[in-house]
């Protein structure tokens, strides 16, 4: 999955960003109350650990 995707799904979620880092962005969800980095690497794919480690942390799924 590509980072664009995974934002899509995370802004259709409710998640937002809370700040900007380099390559990094700290994405903060309602639903669980947690933070958590995700990259921004423009068109590369997003390793199937990581993408699964962001949704558990932020979607609870």
């Amino acid at each position: 999955m590509k980072t664009s995707q995974l934002v899509r799904q995370l802004n259709r979620a409710g998640c937002f960003v809370v700040r900007h880092g380099g390559n990094h962005d700290v994405w903060y969800s309602p639903v669980t109350g947690l933070k958590c980095p995700v990259p921004r690497h423009g068109s590369r794919e997003v390793p199937k650990k990581t993408y699964d480690s962001i949704l558990e942390r932020l979607l609870g799924l």
